[in-house]
């Protein structure tokens, strides 16, 4: 008998097979004591195991690729950790074996991230991925991670940890759904951008039968349990329906009424554009440089590293408008020559441009960089801070980039409510705004993008979060400048209608879903999408907001 299951659905496209669950967490090993003479090598079997975790996840951001290089080169890091390591050897020093080592002293990290308040708590999730695959290697046993299957099919799993979602088959993963996790959480990002349905933050989604048949619809975030014969044939007449259109649609974004709206991509580095590219992005409106800066947390990029690397990007879209974000470090993105070890809160703390004007030869040569990878090329340059608070944030970014030489516009990140708040004052300074709405509803709700107990405040249908959307863009609309949204608001096709309604100017995300927002804004007109838009704030919660705006523009 059919049953439905809701979660939230966060990556487009329809997925019909059999359930198949990821393999299992490695066990707790034995606590027994071993000799003092034996310490020596159980130290170096510690270090051997964690220099081998940290080259594998490595190797796998390199097979991977753009965003997900960065987040596996962060957990290679992580496993590589000095203090970690400082700590394996003390607890191994006074007679624990290596592998118990391990697992207490990543234990007693993690204890300390959820007595910070949780604002880390996406980052347990990696570290005890890392935790895992060090004891998986030390006890000989096999790792933990996606199942080996021959056939096609549905990966269910409490959580998906970088390593694992980075390399995912699409021929044989058909989609994924997840007991934990949020729309933001690093394995949404990442199914994205390899276009696999998913669906998170699903409730029982671990009590799902191995081999049982589920649909999964990554666009509505429902999952329906042993589907009847017309509820498949339901969900691929759709499906093909959404192929076609997407197929049809072709040009740039623009609403029935040929309102224009320019869709843009996310790109975490080189290996992220030929996607943006074929995908026909107008350009990019995301440009993560921390990519560059992950590679050595010891010391920052050269300037010709730099310069190379964004050239490469810049050199893609000739005539395209190429937004970049200078290095967003801090919080999740901890650099050891940069942000503070020390920090109680660091989601609250010194990070993006905070920690650049604390390290202003740091920001000065990344400006340099970029006017320099920008000579000769027919790019629109556009360069902003990421985490600007005031006025004061933005002055001092534009006349840091003023000082660089760069021949840019100059804009300011909208991720803190006081950006938005204020936003007309912020503009007295900048030429243009992006909202980051991942994080404008982190910091709005007080809600960790990575938790999923709170997802339901992640969600970027949060009227709440439309209303300070709406702000900035009509601070942008009255001093005549610029307002783009370039979080994973973005990809939400109906939301994207939304956004256009609310008077963003223009939309930045993953190069998966630009066919499905490029077909979805040519169905309606400006005028629909902004009473789809008045329909949405007037809500009193997400939902309410959603099926407000489906109405409108179905015309119910």
């Amino acid at each position: 008998m059919e049953t439905t299951l809701r979660g939230v659905g966060v990556s487009h496209g329809v997925a019909i097979g059999e359930v198949r669950h990821m393999g299992t967490a490695v066990l707790e090993p034995p606590a027994k004591q071993i000799p003092a003479q034996e310490a020596g090598r159980e130290q170096g079997r510690a270090r051997q195991a964690v220099d081998a975790v940290a080259a594998d996840l490595t190797a796998r951001g390199n097979l991977a690729g753009g965003e997900a290089q960065a987040v596996l080169e962060a957990q290679a890091m992580m496993a590589q950790d000095p203090e970690l390591m400082a700590d394996v050897d003390r607890r191994i020093a006074v007679g624990s074996t290596a592998e118990r080592a391990v697992y207490d002293a990543f234990a007693a990290y993690r204890e300390l991230l959820a007595a910070a308040g949780e604002y880390l708590a996406g980052r347990v999730a990696d570290l005890d991925d890392v935790r895992n695959r060090i004891v998986a290697r030390l006890l000989g046993v096999p790792m933990p991670g996606v199942p080996d299957s021959d056939h096609p099919y549905v990966l269910v799993a409490r959580d998906l940890a970088p390593a694992d979602t980075a390399l995912l088959d699409p021929s044989l993963v058909l989609g994924f759904v997840t007991e934990e996790g949020g729309p933001t959480s690093h394995s949404a990002i990442l199914a994205r951008a390899l276009g696999v349905p998913a669906v998170v933050a699903l409730p029982g989604a671990g009590e799902l039968g191995e081999g049982t048949v589920v649909a999964v619809d990554g666009s509505t975030g429902e999952v329906f349990v042993h589907p009847s014969e017309e509820r498949k044939a339901e969900l691929a007449a759709a499906a093909a329906e959404r192929r076609a259109a997407l197929a049809a649609s072709t040009g740039p974004g623009a609403t029935a009424d040929g309102h224009t709206v320019p869709l843009l991509a996310n790109v975490g580095g080189p290996a992220d554009v030929p996607a943006a590219v074929a995908a026909g992005a107008e350009g990019v409106g995301l440009f993560r440089t921390e990519f560059l800066f992950l590679d050595d947390s010891e010391r920052a990029p050269s300037e010709e590293k730099q310069i190379a690397a964004y050239r490469q990007v810049l050199a893609a879209f000739p005539e395209g408008r190429v937004v970049v974000r200078v290095l967003d470090a801090g919080a999740d993105k901890p650099l050891a020559f940069l942000t503070p070890a020390d920090e109680p809160n660091p989601a609250l703390g010194v990070r993006g441009l905070r920690t650049l004007l604390d390290h202003p030869d740091v920001l000065r040569t990344q400006l340099t960089a970029l006017a320099k990878a920008a000579e000769g090329l027919p790019v629109h340059l556009e360069v902003m801070a990421p985490m600007v608070a005031d006025r004061a944030d933005a002055k001092a970014f534009a006349d840091a980039c003023r000082a660089a030489g760069l021949r840019a516009k100059f804009g300011a990140m909208v991720e803190i409510p006081s950006a938005a708040l204020r936003a007309r004052s912020i503009l007295r300074e900048v030429e243009f705004l992006s909202l980051g709405t991942n994080d404008l509803a982190q910091y709005t709700f007080a809600a960790d993008r990575q938790v999923g107990a709170v997802s339901r405040l992640q969600d970027p249908w949060q009227p709440a979060l439309l209303d300070l959307v709406a702000l900035s863009a009509e601070a942008a609309r009255a001093e005549g400048k610029s307002c783009g949204v370039c979080g994973e608001a973005a990809s939400d096709p109906l939301l994207a209608c939304v956004l256009t309604g609310l008077g963003v100017t223009s939309l930045s995300m993953g190069a998966a879903s630009l066919p499905y927002v490029r077909a979805t804004l040519a169905k309606f007109t400006l005028a629909q999408c902004e009473r789809a838009a008045a329909a949405a704030r007037a809500a009193d919660s997400a939902e309410e907001a959603r099926s407000a705006a489906q109405g409108v523009l179905s015309g119910e």
